[in-house]
């Protein structure tokens, strides 16, 4: 029997290295079944929203990988904070994800979620700028975007382009406001660029001018080219524009009247009004849409030199002072008919 071992039994260090073979097993599989959890937490589903379709998190400018995992982990969107945070530093993320709102689906896996901040997928919110809008209109809007930041002044009329636009929480309105002005700028710069000639049109911003009433006087886009036409003609031949919402915008600055023009009003001194003065207003009306400044920079030949609402939204064009006398007759017996329908109906009720 050598020195060590017992009749029987294990020597010593045998039994140690049992013991140690059977820690290291033990600590493998525990590794094992560690990896296991953390790889099906990164790839598997995530946690369900509450409310069942989506989460959203806002994780701020200059959140530290710690506290965006934390956030993500408070919100529910993530199961382990400690796993994203080794997610983020094994997949090299760690120092590309980026500040800002998102959103995911219930039960997005965390690999989804890691993947969408790192290539910054924000939330995109819109507002849209309908056309003919006066300016201080569109700020009042941007003021009202609760996503938005900051104040912003209200720029000059017809300096902004009717559009979609997306925005990111957080962002600057002035910012959004400068897109919605650069973009009118590059829109301008290309058709005034490609602008029919023999135009009574001397700068781009005479061309606004004209367009913002051109997009007043009608809310029908295949009758804008012929109302610019028309107002082409009559500049041409000295005649005045005599447009109504020329009016209207001296009167409100661009805001609903709410009724008809008073003779009162067709009479008092106003800058802005067509009927008084020749040529263009000062500045544009409104803020015109793509429609309405590729009409007066590109009109369609014609001799019309009037039109009047034919009752059904849109207007009968006339190339005579006679021909435009009857048609004015005609929408005066259409305006006199709706009238006596509406007290009929005001009468029953």
């Amino acid at each position: 029997m050598s020195k060590g071992e017992r009749p029987g039994g294990l020597s010593a260090l045998r039994r140690l290295m049992i013991m140690g073979f059977s820690a290291l097993l033990t600590l493998a599989m525990v590794l094992a079944l560690v990896a296991a959890w953390a790889l099906w937490t990164y790839q598997g589903p995530g946690l369900a929203a509450k409310d069942g379709k989506t989460h959203v998190v806002v994780l701020r400018r200059g959140s530290g990988l710690n506290e965006i995992a934390s956030a993500l982990e408070k919100a529910g969107i993530v199961r382990s904070a400690p796993v994203f945070l080794a997610a983020a530093q094994i997949t090299g993320a760690a120092r590309e994800l980026k500040a800002g709102e998102y959103e995911f689906p219930s039960k997005a896996p965390m690999s989804r979620v890691l993947n969408d901040i790192r290539k910054g997928k924000v939330v995109r919110h819109q507002v849209t700028i309908p056309e003919g809008w006066t300016s201080e209109m569109v700020v009042e809007l941007l003021m009202k975007q609760d996503a938005l930041t900051g104040e912003v002044a209200t720029p000059p009329e017809g300096s902004i382009l009717p559009e979609t636009y997306d925005y990111e929480r957080g962002e600057e309105r002035a910012a959004v406001l400068q897109r919605m002005m650069d973009d009118r700028d590059r829109l301008l710069a290309t058709l005034w660029e490609k602008r029919k000639g023999g135009l009574p049109i001397r700068t781009p911003e005479e061309a606004v001018i004209l367009a913002s009433i051109v997009e007043k006087e009608t809310g029908l886009a295949s009758e804008r080219p012929r109302v610019a036409a028309v107002f082409i003609n009559r500049l041409n031949r000295g005649m005045r524009l005599e447009s109504d919402p020329t009016i209207i915008y001296g009167l409100t600055k661009g805001r609903p009247l709410g009724r008809g023009i008073r003779r009162s009003e067709l009479e008092r001194p106003n800058p802005y009004s067509t009927y008084q003065i020749d040529g263009l207003p000062p500045t544009p009306i409104a803020n015109p849409g793509r429609a309405s400044l590729a009409a007066v920079l590109d009109p369609p030949d014609t001799d019309e030199i009037f039109f009047v609402a034919d009752g059904t939204g849109g207007h009968v064009f006339s190339s005579t002072l006679e021909e435009h006398n009857r048609n004015v007759l005609r929408w005066r017996g259409v305006e006199q008919q709706k009238s006596a329908e509406h007290k009929g109906a005001e009468a029953e009720n």
